[in-house]
């Protein structure tokens, strides 16, 4: 890639740095479609509440916390509008693709604008942008656009990724080439994620051949550019995050003059800030949430479940909504340092059915497999029918007895127990409650299990290293199809000695994880969006369920539920299965 020479159509970043006036301009917006369009509703300011963030880096992102708010600045080809799994052009007027599903044409939206003074969205900003997500040292997701989709590229005698060398291409300033290595059936969802975001070209300079038009650490925590329903105005670590209106958005110009999330961790601080009514939409923490107020009058096409909740402490009844979101919640062992027969007693003892009703009150699904039942092969029926006939450890059944008679016969006995320590993360009081149930049940079965607590990101460092021997996580949809969630569990990609692992329980050397490696192997070897593809596909996600039962490696614990409280001043639209971080609020209103 050449350095970039001609920067005539952005200019640098005002005095001001760019960044957003406090209040949103008022008057009319040109349309996508050339008319004139109103520039938002009733105004006013929507207040949310968030949890810590990370960065406003669209490549540098991997919590939802940094994400939610990643969504209202940037804008991607594609979208997930309200968080619904099935994609919509969103920078893109319109697409072509090739008969062999290697080759896309993007036919971009003429003129959608950046915010700030960088002119429009244009092809070679996405040429850039996706540079950016393949070899910034600041991404962490360059899997998603060498791997995942497989753009072509070359790489060097070690594998590595050569710059310059992504497939992508600028035809003209609107019209948007990619070349796939290989088809693949996810690559429009895949689109839609905000790593593939548009940025300004050059906008930073992490990348060969750009020097950058403003510094990394100030594009990335106070002046992000995007070209998304809201400008940025300002975050402050651990107290608050605020955007605005932009009112010359490409698409419908948002209705509320500005969104606000105030960051709060502690459960009690989170309530009673929603109880003050100083947050208009908020989740209920589950030590403050009971199921009986709950009283559900729609269920949707989607299984989406509305109603109303309350009266809550202030004397409010509040609306709700709750939604299957495409998740997944686990323990997992480091096969290297947790014996199998400790693995399956762990199985044995676990109830998740209990567990959903005792310590989550009901907001969520018992897990089974690690695949969720609104992607599962066959949906959620198929999903319920074969863990019930199949699940060897105990359908929403506790058996203590099986726990500890494969604990004895590995050796293990009343005066010779096993240990191991469970880690969990600090800031979960439920997973806390999870893993003590886990661990009395386990003293009756000759196993003394040990459980700690870290900060996510040093639980996340330490699995990194191979420093955990079991461990609590989950996995959010990147896009909805099993590849996305089983690749945790193939098992080359979870061996904590190579760089960057994606799960941390190398799993190898045994018939199960050849069968799993195999399963995965034929996956890749059938990505197209075909019938016949998908048919393997399916076949393979199966194998790689059972494979993983069999030497209990991810033990399932539970899907979530995602539920939603606002009070009556929002009107706001429900979301979908990709979850509330993939939904915008352009279209929310208050009163």
């Amino acid at each position: 890639m050449s350095e970039k020479s001609n920067m005539s159509r952005r200019s640098f970043l005002k005095a001001t740095g760019g960044a957003a006036s406090a209040v949103a301009i008022t008057g009319t917006a040109a349309g996508q479609d050339g008319t004139t369009q109103q520039d938002g509703g009733g105004g006013g300011t929507l207040n949310l509440i968030n949890s810590t963030m990370s960065t406003l880096d669209p490549v540098k992102a991997t919590d939802t916390a940094s994400g939610t708010v990643i969504q209202q600045i940037f804008d991607a080809l594609m979208n997930y509008p309200d968080g619904e799994i099935e994609v919509q052009n969103l920078l893109a007027e319109s697409f072509e693709t090739s008969d062999d599903f290697t080759t896309y044409t993007f036919n971009l939206k003429q003129g959608a604008p950046y915010h700030g003074d960088f002119g429009e969205v244009t092809a070679q900003d996405f040429v850039y942008s996706w540079e950016r997500l393949a070899t910034s040292e600041n991404s962490r997701r360059a899997y998603f656009v060498l791997d995942s989709i497989g753009i072509q590229h070359e790489t060097d005698d070690e594998g590595n990724y050569q710059p310059g060398t992504l497939a992508v291409e600028a035809v003209d300033d609107y019209t948007l080439r990619m070349t796939l290595e290989e088809p693949f059936h996810a690559t429009l969802p895949m689109l839609a994620y905000t790593s593939f975001a548009a940025l300004p070209e050059g906008i930073v300079g992490d990348i060969q051949g750009y020097d950058g038009e403003i510094p990394y650490q100030q594009f990335s925590t106070s002046n992000p550019i995007g070209a998304g329903p809201f400008q940025f105005e300002r975050w402050q670590s651990n107290d608050a995050a605020e955007v605005s209106r932009f009112a010359d958005y490409h698409g419908q110009t948002a209705q509320v003059d500005a969104v606000n999330w105030r960051i709060i961790e502690d459960d009690n601080a989170r309530y009673t800030y929603a109880m003050n009514r100083n947050a208009d939409v908020f989740p209920i923490p589950t030590p403050f949430y009971d199921p009986n107020k709950v009283s559900i009058e729609n269920t949707d096409d989607l299984g989406r479940r509305s109603g109303t909740y309350g009266p809550v402490r202030n004397g409010a009844t509040l609306n709700y909504l709750a939604v299957a979101t495409i998740n997944s919640f686990y323990i997992g062992f480091n096969t290297n340092q947790v014996e199998k027969p400790a693995r399956q007693a762990a199985a044995y003892a676990m109830n998740q059915q209990q567990v959903i009703e005792q310590i989550f009150k009901g907001r969520g699904q018992a897990s089974y497999h690690f695949t969720p039942p609104n992607i599962y092969p066959g949906g959620p029926d198929a999903y319920n029918q074969h863990a019930e006939q199949n699940y060897p450890y105990g359908y929403n059944a506790t058996q203590i007895d099986q726990a500890r008679q494969v604990m004895e016969e590995a050796g293990y006995g009343p005066n010779n127990q096993y240990q191991f320590t469970f880690t969990i993360y600090s800031g979960s009081d439920t997973w806390q409650q999870t893993a003590q149930l886990l661990r009395d049940q386990l003293a009756s079965a000759h196993i003394q299990m040990n459980v700690e607590s870290a900060p996510f990101s040093t639980l996340l460092q330490r699995g990194r290293e191979g420093n955990l021997q079991a461990y609590s996580l989950g996995w959010i949809m990147d896009w909805p199809a099993p590849d996305n969630f089983l690749q945790l569990l193939n098992p080359p990609q979870t061996d904590t000695s190579q760089d960057a692992p994606i799960s941390y329980v190398n799993w190898s050397g045994t018939e199960a994880a050849q069968q799993a490696t195999s399963a995965y192997e034929q996956i890749q070897d059938n990505p197209a969006p075909t019938d016949e593809a998908e048919a393997a596909r399916n076949e393979s996600y199966v194998t790689i369920e059972e494979a993983n039962w069999q030497d209990v490696v991810f033990l399932p614990v539970y899907h979530r539920t995602d539920e939603r409280f606002w009070y009556d001043n929002v009107s706001i639209e429900k979301f979908g299965g990709a979850g509330t971080s993939r939904q915008m609020y352009d279209t929310t209103e208050l009163e």
